[in-house]
């Protein structure tokens, strides 16, 4: 028999080597599967047909609905149309004054062509500095944005600033429909896109940030990366159509784009997708084409990017470029090995270190070949985050010290709990990890039998299976597989910087509801269970409509009172020191004056004056992180002469003290502006050990308010209120006794 059955197993595998025999093959097997879905009978189609277009008018709704709701509240909350448009402007504050103040600046232009000239090469923002705003700042939201509104005749109908905040939260419903289909798509149920809504509204505090700030990139971004993942998901599915395999791959594709020109950071969050799909790739082997057919989506965005980016070299030694060039060479290398040798099976065992150790290497080599400014300050901030480094730095420990870089709250996880979304998540989660192990371990132990008896079948049926409800194995599914390990990965990064949390909460809120809304997650259960009281799947198909259903009344009687009464409360935005300032600024200062002061300050005093100012709140450059901190050594111990030493080297004519910051109250120990200027100063104890020492001058915030010289031969103060304090920087100093 072992002499009969060598030469067949040869013939089988030289069948395999030639791809129009199983093309041929493939298109027989589907030609006799077709026939089947053809028969339905009409109240069949037309049960798909309502189930379809009632999903999709649901979806659309829900994003609707978002959208009238986010601009009802931001209207009750600022009282937006009763306010003049120096107090809604300043609203806008920190690093969202100075986005929205380019799109000033673009429609003010004469032209688009010449506004993005004046961009490009702007030297009317930080004085003594020419810098790319789009480039720097990813400004492609307000070009595109300052085009909409006067191409479509908006300028003769609506002001720039409701055109400008109705665009983003048009995308945040857009956001929420992404969101909702791509839950659906997981569940088979339109149920479960209803239930993801509700939960992504009600911790809309630890799902968004669009309430806060409104111009930031993720707020312009993240609506596209959740419309390529709800492509993705569709494009993972194994019973796809040809027709909607090239929809969701188009869709997928100008998705993956648009994100990638939104938002500087977005190829590192498409990196952790790279990951999660080369791991489910080594997971399921069906996938592969498929999975590198994505990869060819990264490469062409990150090089189209990099043309249209002014080549951006960023994008040319991201991770994610040396990641999918890695994987590529990797298939190769496989593929031009003969299948069943010795060698394809080391090859097969080592792919993942042989993957890694391309990727760095090929990092590492982009790094000395192409001219890049490297974020090396965040390098720095993860060394120090994570223990490896210490320093006195002040932008490291400023870095360090925000909200947002720190590890979450007990607060956050009582709040995903009390809505019942944390439970559910882990649940799920817990469920789908498990069976996905199950799958996996069982696809490795048909391969090991397959080496074994030589054969590429086992009883008939081959590694491709078909899973169906009654089979109870969720994990098998290579959208779901992807999906838990994006969400492990995303959780594992939110577990450690708070600011993350806004991308993995609404992946917390798809899945939980994924999860709950699934028969085949609750078939899993009961399988594992043992169940043989009640048939399984009629108890999975109960309790898949029963329990979403008992969570959305539940969740309706606590939280939508809550947010009728956020609605009908009318909040007041009063800040009347900022607008007396600019108000000021505008009317007594130069037209050709240089403030100095705080980088957030400075932000409003751009958008709201025009005025140019010494630094802005941007964290990705380092040059204006150095000025940052030298003009922070205001709020320093240090004496007049080395103040007006650093302000004069910026060409600084104005400079502003702010009593919030001088005069400051941390509620975090050693966080506070003039303790960290103290500690790199090095002006009191840092650590045991250190050398004591103080300096012999003043805070300069306090002594320059006493009006006594030497201070007073440097600077004049010629307004102040009860939060602001100007002072000119004298051209000629004047020594008085």
């Amino acid at each position: 028999m072992a002499e009969e059955e060598g030469p067949t197993v040869e013939l089988r595998q030289r069948k395999k080597l030639k791809s129009s025999e199983n093309k041929e093959s493939v298109k027989e097997e589907k030609i006799s599967d077709t026939p089947i879905p053809e028969r339905a009978p009409k109240h069949v189609l037309f049960q798909r047909f309502a189930k379809i277009f009632i999903g999709c008018l649901a979806a659309v709704t829900s994003g609707m609905m978002y959208a009238l709701y986010l601009s009802a509240y931001h209207e009750r909350k600022f009282w937006f149309s009763n306010r003049q448009e120096l107090e809604r402007e300043i609203t806008f504050q920190g690093d969202s004054a100075i986005y929205y103040s380019f799109y000033k600046d673009m429609l003010k232009a004469p032209s688009f062509e010449r506004g993005v000239y004046e961009l490009t090469h702007n030297n009317k923002t930080v004085s003594l500095k020419t810098i790319n705003a789009v480039q720097q700042m990813s400004l492609y939201p307000e070009l595109i944005a300052s085009v909409l509104y006067q191409a479509t005749g908006s300028n003769e109908i609506i002001e720039p600033v409701y055109f400008y905040i109705g665009i983003v939260f048009g995308l945040q419903g857009i956001y929420v429909t992404a969101l909702f289909v791509t839950s659906w798509l997981m569940s088979g149920t339109w149920l479960a896109g209803m239930l993801t809504v509700a939960w992504f509204i009600i911790n809309r505090v630890d799902t968004t940030r669009i309430e806060y700030s409104i111009p930031l990139r993720e707020n312009w971004a993240l609506p596209y990366f959740a419309c390529q993942i709800a492509a993705l998901t569709g494009y993972l599915k194994s019973n796809l159509n040809t027709y909607g395999e090239r929809f969701c791959y188009l869709l997928m594709s100008a998705s993956t784009y648009t994100f990638m020109m939104m938002w500087e950071y977005s190829h590192y969050l498409l990196f952790l997708q790279a990951i999660s799909l080369f791991l489910l790739d080594s997971f399921s082997l069906e996938q592969s084409d498929k999975v590198h057919e994505v990869y060819k989506i990264y490469i062409f965005s990150l090089f189209l990017g990099y043309l249209l980016q002014f080549e951006n070299s960023a994008l040319l030694v991201s991770p994610l470029l040396s990641l999918v060039v890695a994987l590529i060479l990797a298939k190769c290398l496989q593929l031009n090995v003969k299948k069943g040798t010795c060698i394809a099976k080391i090859m097969k065992v080592i792919n993942f270190y042989l993957v890694c150790t391309l990727t760095v290497t090929l990092n590492i080599i982009m790094k000395m070949f192409v001219p890049h400014k490297e974020n090396g300050h965040m390098l720095k901030f993860l060394e120090v985050k994570f223990g490896l480094n210490m320093t006195k730095n002040f932008t490291m420990n400023w870095l360090l010290c925000q909200e947002s870089l720190q590890a979450p709250s007990q607060d956050f996880f009582l709040r995903l709990t009390q809505s019942s979304l944390l439970p559910f998540y882990i649940l799920v989660l817990i469920i789908c990890f498990l069976s996905m192990m199950q799958v996996i371990f069982r696809r490795i132990k048909i391969s090991r039998s397959i080496l074994l008896l030589s054969t590429c079948k086992i009883s008939g049926k081959s590694l491709k299976e078909t899973i169906t409800l009654e089979d109870g194995r969720i994990g098998g599914r290579p959208e779901i597989i992807y999906h838990v390990i994006h969400t492990i990965l995303l959780g594992s990064l939110a577990m450690v910087i708070e600011g993350l949390k806004y991308l993995w909460t609404p992946y917390v809120c798809m899945l939980a509801a994924f999860g709950v809304c699934s028969p085949e997650l609750w078939v899993t259960l009961f399988k594992w269970l043992r169940l043989r009281t009640v048939h399984p799947v009629l108890l999975a198909l109960i309790l898949s409509m029963a329990v979403p259903t008992i969570i959305g009344l539940s969740l309706w009687k606590e939280f939508f009172p809550r947010l009728m009464t956020e609605l009908m409360e009318l909040q007041e935005f009063y800040d009347p020191d900022t607008v007396e300032l600019m108000t000021w600024i505008k009317r007594q200062a130069p037209v050709a004056a240089v403030f100095a002061g705080s980088p957030q300050l400075m932000g409003v005093i751009k958008l709201c004056t025009g005025w140019m100012v010494t630094s802005l709140p941007l964290y990705n450059d380092d040059d204006l992180l150095k000025r940052n901190e030298n003009i922070y050594q205001i709020y320093s111990k240090r004496s007049a002469e080395d103040i007006y030493k650093i302000l004069t080297s910026y060409k600084a004519n104005y400079l502003i003290v702010e009593d919030a910051i001088c005069n400051e109250v941390g509620t975090m120990r050693g966080c506070r502006v003039k303790d960290l200027l103290d500690i790199a100063n090095g002006h009191v104890v840092c650590e045991e050990g250190d050398k004591l020492t103080y300096s012999k001058y003043g805070r300069f915030c306090h002594e320059i308010k006493i009006n006594y010289s030497p201070y007073v031969n440097y600077f004049t103060r010629v307004y102040w209120n009860r939060s602001y304090f100007v002072y000119k920087v004298n051209t000629v100093i004047s020594f008085q006794s």
